[in-house]
């Protein structure tokens, strides 16, 4: 249940937070969207239905970018502003904040985790490198996080799927024939709603875990 969306000034302009709260939050997970889209994205949608009956209040983060309408999301730097920009109105007396995203929102929550005082990192398709380039990691990234991370990864996301992924101190869920938005192709042996599944169920016993 959607219960507010507010509108945070921040140094790179008005960004925009949707609340889907839980009766007795213990966690707050802030997720930003990737560079190509919205908080409309279909993992973004699951993970708010779902975790906010597991006690994890969930804060959809739309960057001042898209919130301006713009069709191209700015440089890196530019995305790390609007997020620590929106930080402060995410933090509940009691609810240590969760920092998450997916695809270039994972790559932000990651380089700011430590700075904010994020518990943990949620990673959704991190873009390991761009499609076809894997010699342009980011896996420094990922690696640099600081804090307890949970990378969950489509089978086959051509920004990096799971077997290229580097040992680190992270954890990593993939999920079968997924793609870099979790779409899975109907000659699967798992639906949509199963692949979405896998994700929520990784994510709810991962933050129970986090306690």
């Amino acid at each position: 249940m959607t219960d507010v969306t507010e509108s945070v000034q921040t140094d790179a302009g008005a960004a925009r937070v949707t609340w889907h709260r839980a009766k007795r939050a213990k966690l707050v997970l802030a997720v930003g969207h990737g560079a190509g889209g919205g908080i409309e994205a279909r993992d973004l949608q699951a993970l708010a239905r779902v975790l906010p009956g597991h006690g994890v209040s969930v804060a959809l983060v739309e960057q001042p970018w898209r919130v301006a309408g713009k069709k191209v999301a700015p440089a890196p730097k530019t995305l790390d502003v609007g997020w620590r920009g929106v930080w402060s109105a995410l933090e509940r007396p009691g609810a240590p904040v969760i920092a998450g995203g997916r695809s270039a929102g994972a790559r932000v929550a990651c380089r700011t985790a430590t700075e904010l005082g994020a518990v943990a990192v949620l990673a959704l398709s991190f873009p390991l490198h761009p499609p076809g380039r894997p010699e342009k990691s980011r896996a420094g990234e990922l690696l640099g996080a600081g804090v307890p991370t949970l990378v969950v990864q489509g089978g086959s996301d051509p920004f990096g799927g799971p077997q290229e992924f580097p040992h680190g101190p992270y954890a990593l869920v993939e999920v079968p024939y997924g793609d870099h938005g979790f779409a899975v192709p109907k000659r699967a042996d798992i639906t949509q709603e199963q692949a979405l599944e896998i994700i929520t169920d990784a994510v709810v016993e991962w933050t129970a875990s986090l306690g």
